[in-house]
């Protein structure tokens, strides 16, 4: 928690290697652990943000994060399905091409 708030980013990409490796647990186990986390994070950020914006007279756009939130219900179901399928190894690989991406992108951001 305390990288991923630091540095400014909530995702498993952080979490799920942390759990898996550092924590002992299997990837599913770390896959479904890391959800729970970054959803009460988000939660939290969320609502710190919505008494902060609410005090200055923002106001949300509703339709777009119920969007939001029904997109991310319906890859859930689709992500959880494809992973029950696919074999441990495999969704290793993918994972860490996945990473490999991610920190290729991250170091060209900085770079530039």
């Amino acid at each position: 928690g305390l990288i991923t708030g630091f540095v400014g980013v909530g995702g498993g990409f952080l979490i799920v290697p942390a759990l898996v490796l550092l924590g002992g647990l299997s990837m599913p186990v770390g896959v479904a652990t890391s959800l729970v986390i970054i959803a009460m994070k988000s939660f939290v950020g969320f609502g710190k943000y919505y008494w902060v914006m609410a005090a200055q007279g923002a106001v949300f756009d509703w339709r777009s994060i119920g969007l939001m939130i029904i997109a991310g219900i319906i890859g859930s179901f689709v992500g959880s399905a494809l992973g029950k399928r696919l074999p441990k190894q495999q969704l290793q690989r993918a994972f860490a091409v996945f990473l490999a991406i991610m920190a290729a992108v991250v170091i060209y951001q900085s770079v530039l």
